[in-house]
């Protein structure tokens, strides 16, 4: 018997509406129409514009700050429940509270599992995501979990770039394997830095584990918060006699004074992609898409294909 395709119809939240529309756009169909009514006092309730009766409904938000982003995406996958939805995937480019991963200390939250409890019980029935900052926060969910990994859309533009002595940087211990697997792309040495913190973005010594004399050093790390770390890594490395260190994150999220903290460092270039919105434009971030990916991986979950065909650079 062949395989019965659901009608797919997408949809996407106001914190993820540019990379909505280009997903859509590389996808080949429209976004569907979904009003958000705002009340006076700040509440809100989402509404669709549109039937989607027995149809695969992909909902396009990222959790991102504001928090607000992810009570109007558990409250359109609710809505989609009550509308008879036949099948509901998050789209969540950029997995919020995913660095509460751990009881690392007493007494606090693990707010990323918090968060999987929050979609499942919602109502979805699968999760697309990219870059997570764990990778084993998959195991939070008990639904599946499409993991796409940012390299496929860094690696083709470092390559680009024509690097003679191409090294690879861990801003810090944890992102050691990170930084290895994107290192064997390109044959590459590994270098990491090491830092101790006295408090959440607030670091108190770096120092540097390898050799980058002469070297063309990519740091590779998730999410550019503050650019505290990359850009007092990007300091360390040039002193200790690099030729040029760029930046790869795949989140920025970019607080504070961060693009700031960018413009005035060493760094050539940040590399970042739109899981985010970028607030304000500066000539040293250099954003690549990821719409094409996500356009691909939904047509991929829509169509029964294989989710590890997109993993090939």
């Amino acid at each position: 018997m062949p395989l019965q395709f659901n009608p797919v119809k997408l949809f996407s939240g106001t914190g993820s509406r540019g990379l909505s529309v280009k997903i859509a756009e590389s996808y080949g169909k429209p976004l569907g129409e979904v009003t958000i009514h705002k009340f006076s006092d700040g509440e809100f309730q989402p509404s669709f514009d549109e039937s989607i009766r027995g149809c695969d409904v992909f909902l396009i938000q990222s959790t991102c700050q504001p928090s607000d982003n992810l009570m109007e995406l558990l409250l359109m996958v609710d809505a989609a429940k009550r509308a008879s939805a036949h099948y509901i995937t998050a789209v969540v480019p950029y997995y919020g509270l995913a660095r509460q991963d751990r009881k690392d200390k007493p007494r606090v939250a693990i707010g990323a599992k918090l968060v999987a409890n929050l979609l499942k019980s919602a109502g979805i029935h699968r999760i697309m995501t990219m870059d997570l900052h764990a990778a084993q926060i998959q195991g939070f969910f008990d639904i599946p979990v499409d993991h796409l990994d940012g390299s496929v859309i860094f690696v083709p533009y470092i390559k680009s770039l024509g690097l003679k002595n191409l090294t690879i940087a861990s801003p810090d211990m944890g992102g050691s394997y990170r930084a290895r697997t994107f290192a064997k792309f390109f044959n590459a040495e590994v270098i990491i830095c090491d830092k101790r913190r006295k408090r959440a973005n607030e670091i108190e010594s770096m120092s540097i584990i390898g050799d980058v004399t002469g070297q063309d050093v990519v740091l590779i790390d998730d999410i550019c918060d503050t650019a505290g770390t990359l850009s007092k890594a990007a300091a360390l490395i040039m002193e200790n006699g690099a030729a040029s260190v760029r930046a790869v994150c795949t989140h920025a999220v970019l607080s504070g004074k961060a693009i700031e903290t960018v413009e005035n460092s060493v760094l050539t270039e940040l590399i970042v992609t739109d899981t985010i919105p970028l607030r304000t434009e500066s000539p040293k971030i250099r954003v690549l898409s990821t719409a094409s990916l996500f356009a691909r991986a939904i047509a991929n979950v829509n169509e029964h294909g294989s989710i590890s065909d997109l993993f090939r650079v």
